[in-house]
């Protein structure tokens, strides 16, 4: 049963607001929190005590494609997707839209989208457009976008549909004069290309070979070309979505060092955590092909050090579950795999534990990190992504000092396997809450399908 939202209390929590990290409380009212302070009273709230715990402002997810396909999703795919990314931590996302087909145009996908997750999803949900074609009705599109308040737009640089260089140039101004942020997939599609036919020519179809068909100068190449068309369109907005690459991060330094600004960077759980050896078991790393593939450890490390430095603005997780089944129709082909690998439930809990338990990043930071910069770049701030008056009360109570091991039959969504199974994890979450309503208590789910709202979004705020 839905849990209405009521007036709580949550007393003694290390509470992780956006200018300073203190002991104090917060009180929730009416789906905001009302207060952040010592000593907070209220005769009529629910009293939670939350000493030795940190109380965090809800995840945000900015790189999910809980479905890629509207016409073939199951009825209940939003439901299951945003539950489990609620009883990790996440209590928005914003979800990519798969490829357009022939005939349809971007905004009837987008309504097909919107549809399904209406009176399904969980957790609080917002689009990115999308855009896949240069052609006239692009900036008629976009504007559509806008009006709708899906303030960012997607494109790619390799695949069937991605945008060559002229078409690329053009939705950069275009979504710059629109005030629009333009999320770009970079890896050069030649490059892409080129390394998949001489795979094929050579007949290596091991995993492995996905990582080598696609090596680094595929991202860093794309990265580099993708900053100079944007500093040409008078310096347009770009978010670079998951970055995996030491190299790509350098281009990325050399450009705002040399004055270009609004560059705006994600990377994701996976380029964090794993690395290119997982691909040399021929059954099991087909679990983790995806684009771009994962890579050394030196770039994992790399990766990190942009985090703490400021160099990367977001981890997201490029969420794509497929079965077991379907990605090992790649046995032996590993062009056969589906590309995509889950991670919903995950994400907030082990780049804690990865991150602020192993000393590589700061409290403060995590919580930049996978919430009040997400909601910066996607328009929400301060509304989500902030434990302050007014914010929505979308809170997350997280205790350090647990530990527990990642187990595929303990998580929550529809998929059959983890990218992390039997990973070690330096924490854990106790409860984590809506708009004021507890939507997980200690390992229960306690919301309700179609709880989440759909969320108009403005024009991005800059992030750090």
């Amino acid at each position: 049963m839905k849990e209405t939202a009521r007036k709580t209390l949550i007393r003694n929590g290390t509470v992780v607001a956006p200018q300073d990290v203190q002991q104090c409380d917060l009180l929730l009212d009416n789906g905001r929190i009302a207060a952040v302070g010592r000593g907070l009273a209220a005769d009529d709230a629910a009293v939670i005590d939350a000493s030795g715990k940190i109380l965090l402002p809800g995840g945000i997810d900015v790189h999910t494609h809980v479905t890629l396909n509207p016409d073939t999703a199951a009825g209940d795919v939003y439901y299951t997707g945003t539950r489990a990314a609620l009883m990790g931590g996440t209590t928005s996302i914003v979800e990519h839209l798969g490829f357009t087909p022939a005939g349809r145009s971007p905004t009837q996908q987008l309504a097909l989208y919107a549809e399904l997750a209406a009176g399904q999803a969980a957790a609080d949900y917002g689009f990115h457009g999308l855009v896949q074609s240069s052609d006239a009705d692009c900036v008629k599109n976009l504007e559509t976008f806008a009006a709708q308040g899906v303030t960012t737009v997607k494109t790619y640089m390799t695949y069937a549909q991605h945008l060559d260089d002229a078409g690329l140039s053009a939705m950069l101004a275009h979504c710059r004069d629109l005030g629009l942020l333009t999320a770009v997939h970079a890896e050069d599609h030649q490059c892409v290309q080129n390394g998949i036919a001489a795979c094929k020519a050579e007949q290596h179809g091991e995993p492995i070979w996905h990582a080598r068909s696609r090596p680094p100068e595929c991202e860093a190449r794309a990265v580099a070309r993708l900053l100079r068309l944007a500093a040409a369109a008078g310096d347009a907005p770009v978010y670079i979505v998951h970055l995996s690459t030491a190299a790509a991060l350098a281009e990325i330094r050399k450009a705002r060092q040399g004055g270009q600004k609004n560059i705006f960077v994600e990377t994701c759980t996976q380029y964090l955590i794993l690395a290119e050896d997982r691909y040399e078991d021929p059954v099991m790393g087909l679990r983790y092909i995806m684009s771009p593939p994962l890579r050394r450890h030196e770039d994992v490390e790399a990766l990190w050090q942009g985090l703490a430095e400021g160099d990367i603005q977001t981890v997201a997780t490029d969420h794509c579950a497929f079965s077991l089944a379907d990605k090992n129709r790649g046995l032996g082909d590993f062009t056969r795999c589906p590309g995509g690998a889950p991670g919903i439930e995950e994400r907030f809990a082990l780049i804690f534990s990865e991150g602020v338990a192993k000393g590589r990043i700061s409290l403060e930071r995590f919580a930049e990190l996978t919430a009040s910069n997400p909601a910066k770049l996607m328009g929400l701030y301060p509304r989500k992504g902030a434990l302050a008056p007014g914010s929505d009360a979308d809170i997350v109570i997280l205790d350090p000092h647990a530990r527990r091991t990642v187990h595929a039959h303990d998580l929550h969504g529809s998929w059959d396997y983890s990218l992390y199974e039997n990973m070690g994890v330096l924490c854990g979450i106790d409860a984590v809450f809506l708009r004021g309503c507890r939507v997980f208590d200690n390992g229960r789910f306690t919301g309700a399908r179609g709880q989440g709202s759909f969320l108009r979004r403005d024009r991005f705020m800059e992030a750090r």
